[in-house]
This record gives C-alpha cells, sequence and structure tokens, in this order.
C-alpha cells in the first residue's frame, strides 16, 4: 500500500502555485518548505522548478512517509525533516536558503507560529531571499468572502487557537523580524500568495 496520503485542495491548487513560483523565482536556488503536509506540494512544484534544490519539511513526524513517497524518484527534492517553527533554532533546515515556502500553515497552527516563521526566516533567508506564504488572510481593504468567513467559523470550532489572520497582524510580525511585504497575489478560491523580503 503506498505511504502517499492526498489532499484534494493540494491538487487543485498546486498548478497556479507552481505558475506563480515559476515567474518569481530565478532559474535556480534552494528552497525550504514549511509545513509539507502530505508533500503534493513538494513533488508537483519540485517538477516544475528543475534548478531549484527543495527541503520539504513537517512539525509532524508521521507526515514524513507520505513526503517521501510523493517526492520519490526526484533528484532535486531532498528527504524530508521534522522541523518545528517554534523550536529557537531549526537544526534540520539549510543554514542559507534562497526561498521559504509555506502553505496553510499561517491559519491552522496557533498564532505564536507566525511570529516563529518570521523570525525563522529571517535567520535562514539569503540577503535576497524570499518568503512565500499562501492561504486565506483578512484583509482591511477587502471584504471577506463568505466561503473564508465560514472556513475561518469551522478552523475555530476545531481548535479555538486557529483561525483565519488579519494581513495587517501578519504584517507586524513580519516587521518585527525585519521583513516586509513586497507583493500580493491572488489565487484561486480566495487564497493569496504572499511575497516577503528582507526590509530596506
Amino acid at each position: 500500500m503506498s505511504e502517499r496520503r492526498h489532499s484534494p485542495a493540494a491538487e487543485r491548487n498546486g498548478p497556479p502555485i507552481l505558475a506563480a513560483l515559476q515567474r518569481l523565482l530565478p532559474p535556480t536556488g534552494l528552497l525550504l518548505e514549511i509545513a509539507s503536509g502530505t508533500g503534493q506540494h513538494a513533488a508537483f512544484c519540485g517538477v516544475g522548478l528543475p534548478g531549484w534544490q527543495w527541503q520539504p519539511s513537517d512539525v509532524a513526524a508521521e507526515s514524513l512517509p507520505s513526503i517521501a513517497a510523493w517526492c520519490e524518484g526526484l533528484a532535486n527534492l531532498r528527504p524530508p525533516v521534522v522541523l518545528n517553527v517554534l523550536d529557537a533554532s531549526w537544526p534540520a533546515a539549510p543554514a542559507v536558503v534562497d526561498a521559504i515556502y509555506c502553505a496553510n500553515m499561517i491559519h491552522i497552527a496557533p498564532w505564536a507560529c507566525t511570529a516563529a516563521l518570521m523570525q525563522g526566516a529571517a535567520r535562514h533567508l539569503a540577503p535576497q531571499g524570499l518568503l512565500l506564504t499562501y492561504g486565506p488572510y483578512l484583509l482591511d481593504d477587502e471584504p471577506t468572502a463568505p466561503s473564508n468567513l465560514a472556513f475561518d467559523a469551522d478552523l475555530r470550532a476545531r481548535n479555538p487557537a486557529w483561525g483565519l489572520r488579519r494581513l495587517a497582524d501578519v504584517g507586524g510580525q513580519a516587521a518585527a523580524a525585519g521583513l516586509a511585504l513586497r507583493e500580493r497575489l491572488d489565487m484561486p478560491a480566495n487564497n493569496k500568495l504572499l511575497i516577503w523580503v528582507r526590509a530596506g
């Protein structure tokens, strides 16, 4: 039986995410993925970004077999590692990376994880590196889609520490770590791809 776990949402949003990454990223580099989940994004984007070494990671050790199964046979995909953003250091991560990609973690994790993600990105990103975060956000300048309001209510019912985050609040945590929002891309299903860089 295959170790691969499957997320229909990851399958749907993989192509538009890859298209954005192909536009945003240079031809080659080293990318750290935070919260790789099933491993579908790593495998799909690894094929579409052959010049990039991709380091998958997840907080849950039980996710690693699925990630490894999806990435099997892809030469530019490194073996997945356990990484908890809340740890004071990330010894399993490469010391310096050209990009960090994190999809659908900020709203399905305690708020402290957002600050920890920003601080970790500041430690590990190369000077011109990019932090790319994907998911739904609450925006002060846009009405929230009913589907996102329902999703937020469902998340908070499942775990009071979860929920959609205000982009302004996420930006505040980024600023505290020395990062700034460079670009905000509209994605399907009321999601956003946010591109963060070193401030200044």
